[in-house]
């Protein structure tokens, strides 16, 4: 049977391979420094290119996404084992080498075709893998670029060719055949893309839809920064981060000074005649995201609703008309708008957000802004999401950076709650094999089961 250009590429995959499974912990970091440093150094050409293909989200926004994703991944990663030993357990006597999983499937968004590739790739051969890139078909050359500049930063430091690999013509049938043929699949993209990805019969990493709910605890008083945190996050990139705050929780006896202190940062309230106007401009009539109108920015989604904004508008807020299903903004909303919930109980405002969140965007991120330990304890126990961050944006928070202790990471597992395999931030460990060297213990031996059951 005549090769494919898949075969073609996973035979060059196999030859870097071997070359790659070979190298020192020295020699990997080297590579994985290159990646990131490459992205990082070209972050503002790459982001206007992306930009201007695909026409989605904002050139700034891309720049800041690209520098902290490479810098915040090879700051985590720099001192990380990911060859030969990598753990000892002196008590049990046993040890752990790190082997690579092979050839790793990259499906790459349109809203991130370069900072997926830089922050993905560093993990992925942290951990001695390979990588072939499918870029979305909108933005192919921007991806394609990325790409290249990457390969001739690690041509420069003798790393064997094809390390990365890129689709250049990407179509649906390449990039199934390239799922069914690598070895793994990390999949950030869409949920047809995600579910694809799973139903290829090879182990894959996906992602969820996020829906982030944001509660305000009544002891939490500190509403101009919170205010500025959200507007900033929820406006970056126009909106389109699935880590974008789309629902505020707040305590209504402090409606006006939240209220009030979200104008100041660039927030703005639509009249509730409006609503409406909005939900038919951001969803089409089947009650899907309607992709023309992704990543718009404020004041060009009031001015499509018939609404008149101040000219530092970054964000429409908008009274909520109901809770989970039946209510279709209670989804994911891929533009700078946010929902408000004033509520009369703490409680009642984390089964809100559960409400919400159950409908869509479970397992992915959540936010409370208090500092009563128990209450943010409290949220994390009867939200389903894999991460909740206390006072910080979703943004800056979920996807791991230098204010919390989450790994950084540009894919976010959302579990069995989004058909996901893990619920962690996809890292370089998720990446590898791993063998177990274990030595007789040396007080080893079955006790008496009636002491184990006296336990």
């Amino acid at each position: 049977m005549e090769k494919t250009l898949i075969d073609e590429m996973m035979e060059k995959a196999r030859k870097a391979e071997e070359v790659l499974e070979n190298y020192d912990q020295q020699q990997i970091d080297a590579l994985v420094k290159a990646i990131g440093k490459t992205i990082f150094d070209n972050a503002e050409i790459l982001a206007k290119e992306a930009v201007e293909e695909t026409g989605y989200g904002r050139v700034d926004s891309k720049v800041v996404k690209q520098t902290r994703a490479c810098a915040g991944a090879w700051h985590y990663l720099h001192d990380k084992k990911s060859v030969g030993v990598i753990e000892y357990d002196a008590e049990k006597e046993v040890a752990t080498y790190a082997k690579p999983l092979g050839v790793v499937a990259c499906i790459v968004p349109a809203t991130n075709p370069t900072s997926t590739i830089g922050s993905n790739g560093m993990n992925i051969v942290k951990s001695r893998n390979v990588m072939i890139v499918s870029p979305h078909p909108r933005a192919k050359k921007t991806s394609i670029h990325g790409v290249q500049l990457i390969n001739e930063a690690l041509a420069k430091l003798g790393a064997p060719e094809n390390i990365i690999q890129i689709i250049e013509e990407p179509t649906i049938d390449l990039t199934q055949e390239l799922m069914k043929k690598v070895d793994v699949i990390i999949a950030t993209g869409g949920a047809g893309m995600v579910k694809s990805a799973y139903s290829s019969g090879k182990p894959s990493f996906g992602v969820g839809q996020g829906n982030v709910q944001v509660i305000v605890a009544e002891d939490y008083t500190d509403y101009k920064p919170m205010a500025e945190s959200i507007v900033s996050g929820r406006s970056y990139d126009n909106g389109m981060p699935c880590t974008g705050e789309q629902a505020l929780h707040y305590p209504k006896a402090h409606e006006k000074e939240i209220l009030d202190a979200f104008a100041e940062a660039g927030g703005f309230v639509i009249p509730d005649d409006k609503v409406d106007a909005l939900a038919n401009f951001l969803f089409n009539d089947k009650g899907m995201t309607n992709p023309a109108h992704v990543g718009y920015t404020a004041k060009a989604i009031a001015k499509e609703i018939g609404v008149e904004v101040p000219d530092n508008t970054l964000l429409l807020l908008f009274r909520n008309q109901g809770v989970g299903p039946g209510h279709i903004l209670c989804k994911e909303k891929l533009n700078p708008v946010t929902q408000l919930f004033p509520y009369d109980d703490f409680k009642q405002a984390v089964e809100d957000a559960r409400t919400n969140l159950k409908w869509e965007g479970a397992g992915h991120t959540a936010a409370v802004f208090t500092h009563d330990k128990e209450k943010a304890e409290y949220a994390a126990m009867r939200l389903p999401v894999g991460r909740l961050v206390v006072n910080q944006n979703g943004g800056a928070g979920s996807g791991g950076s230098f204010v919390n202790g989450l790994a950084p990471t540009m894919s976010l597992g959302c579990g069995s709650w989004g058909n996901n395999s893990i619920s962690d931030n996809l890292t370089y460990r998720h990446l590898m094999n791993t063998t177990k060297l274990a030595y007789p213990l040396k007080n080893g031996g079955l006790p008496p089961f009636d002491e184990i059951w006296a336990e």
